[in-house]
């Protein structure tokens, strides 16, 4: 089985092709673009599917990463997943960026718990907890500094994402950390959606509302025509 990971929630466009059956990844392309994931992401793919010696007629299914993270940059990954998925007829499966972040921190920290923790900004933090066997026991959730950090200090777990540090400065005192960033390595993605049941089709994880808002006092009142019209 091969399959096709695709991740836009954060800075990075990354694609790549990975074989269940070999256990290894085949190829890969991976671009820090900060924005534009609308603009590559089709040649990510295609770079990596040459990579990989694979093309669109042999893949089995596409995995893509749902977020927590970037508005556009999801849209983009979700609408891609489906699109193919749509196309070769095989299964698209979401994958949480906080899930595979936790997954990474498992893997250099194995029988710990894990919270997985996004900067949402406004003080507030894109959260998930895991227990030693990487079981999801909270969230995906917005939740304050205050009870990320009580969080932390309960399961004594360790801390992944860009919120770690915070977390750790806000509890005054060190824990043991994974990556400190704002996604997961490709192929981690790759390798937890090959161990998911197909389901829904993936959507974007919003845990809260766009920044962006209509602006009330902009808005013109309806005036009441009546029967003039």
């Amino acid at each position: 089985m091969k399959l096709l990971a695709i991740d836009c929630a954060a800075s990075l466009c990354a694609a790549c092709v990975y074989d269940a059956g070999a256990g290894k990844e085949l190829g890969r392309e991976v671009r820090d673009l900060g924005k534009g994931h609308a603009e590559h992401l089709m040649a990510v793919i295609e770079t990596a599917l040459q990579a990989g010696g694979v093309g669109y007629p042999d893949l089995n299914a596409v995995a893509v990463s749902i977020g927590p993270g970037s508005f556009t940059g999801l849209r983009v990954g979700v609408s891609a997943a489906r699109g193919l998925a749509l196309a070769l007829k095989i299964p698209a499966i979401g994958v949480t960026t906080l899930e595979a972040l936790a997954a990474e921190a498992a893997n250099a920290f194995p029988g710990r718990a894990v919270l997985a923790a996004l900067d949402a900004s406004r003080e507030e933090i894109h959260a998930a907890l895991y227990d030693k066997a990487l079981v999801e026991t909270y969230g995906p959730s917005v939740a304050a500094l205050s009870e990320a950090v009580t969080m932390a200090i309960g399961a004594d777990a360790v801390l992944v994402g860009t919120a770690a540090p915070q977390i750790a400065k806000a509890a005054g005192r060190a824990f043991e950390t994974g990556p400190v960033a704002a996604t997961a390595d490709i192929a981690t993605y790759a390798k937890l959606a090959l161990a998911k049941e197909p389901g829904e089709k993936p959507k974007p994880l919003y845990l809260r509302g766009a920044d962006a808002k209509p602006q009330a006092g902009f808005i013109l009142p309806r005036q009441d025509r009546g029967n003039d019209s």
